[in-house]
């Protein structure tokens, strides 16, 4: 009787360290769920100046503004989805893919596209009806937008820059997001800043990027 009420005991005991157990795991459980709820979320939606073409993966505009973001005490996540390359057409087209492969939807996501479309010379009617497709999926799932602008090379002439120049001031009133009005500003020109083709900005010129727009996303992600 008495080894059985001891076998009895320890199993009490060890019933009761188990539960214990199990409770500071659900505890754990329940505690690490609100510090990850907490990370923000950004998609970097754009061409090679998001990409981050000829650079380290950390010299990237996403990746720098993360870090700009975190040193500024921010639990964030930047996620690079710029294409080199990619036209207005191109990014809407792989758009819901895009915001499918994520495991929720993006707190904020930042749209810079349109170089492209004005170097290849692209009518800037499809320019601006591409970019109002992208804008209004991203008004229909409720993610918050800035829409990085972009201004018409000189060399395109005045009659190409005059309607592709106000594309983006005009969304941006339309949906009433915020806009930065040219994503290279403070960098274009500059060749200290840029890469051999003078177009692509370096790690330097990336950095230059996040500073100037940093005080338009963080309000944002409140």
């Amino acid at each position: 009787m008495q080894a059985n009420a001891r076998g009895s005991d320890v199993k009490k005991l060890y019933g009761a360290a188990r539960h214990l157990v199990q409770l500071a795991a659900a505890i754990g459980l329940l505690t690490a769920i609100p510090a990850q709820a907490a990370e923000k979320l950004i998609l970097a939606f754009g061409d090679s100046l998001t990409a981050g073409y000829g650079l380290k993966p950390n010299e990237s505009f996403p990746a720098q503004l993360q870090a700009a973001l975190r040193k500024d005490g921010l639990q964030v996540r930047v996620h690079n989805a710029g294409v080199s390359g990619d036209t207005t057409a191109q990014g809407k087209a792989r758009l819901n893919w895009v915001l499918r492969s994520f495991p929720r939807a993006p707190d904020l996501a930042i749209v810079e596209l349109g170089g492209n479309d004005m170097l290849r010379g692209i009518d800037p009617a499809q320019t601006r009806a591409n970019l109002n497709a992208i804008l209004a999926e991203f008004k229909r799932r409720k993610i918050k937008v800035l829409l990085a602008g972009m201004l018409a090379a000189p060399n395109m002439g005045s009659a190409y820059r005059a309607k592709f120049d106000p594309i983006y001031p005009m969304l941006a009133k339309h949906y009433g997001v915020p806009l930065y009005p040219f994503f290279m500003k403070g960098v274009t020109g500059n060749r200290s800043l840029l890469l051999q083709d003078n177009m692509h900005p370096t790690g330097q010129g990336v950095g230059i990027v996040v500073r100037n727009i940093k005080p338009l996303v963080k309000p944002l992600l409140n």
